[in-house]
């Protein structure tokens, strides 16, 4: 389950492209087996997600 907020319509809010992925990994409790400085657009890019609600749906 997440913590993110939802907008009006009641999507997830976007997450910042230049996130670091420590940040994603202390806020929603998670551990990617990454570097922890690599930027979140980064990640999406080299492992193929749409967004980071599939990465933390498939964790």
């Amino acid at each position: 389950m997440t913590t993110r907020t939802r907008n009006k319509s009641g999507q997830f809010r976007t997450k910042r492209w230049d996130t670091k992925i420590w940040t994603l990994e202390k806020k929603y409790w998670v551990d990617l087996w990454i570097r922890s400085d690599m930027k979140l657009s980064t990640y999406l890019w080299k492992n193929g997600f749409p967004s980071l609600a599939k990465i933390l749906d498939n964790k």
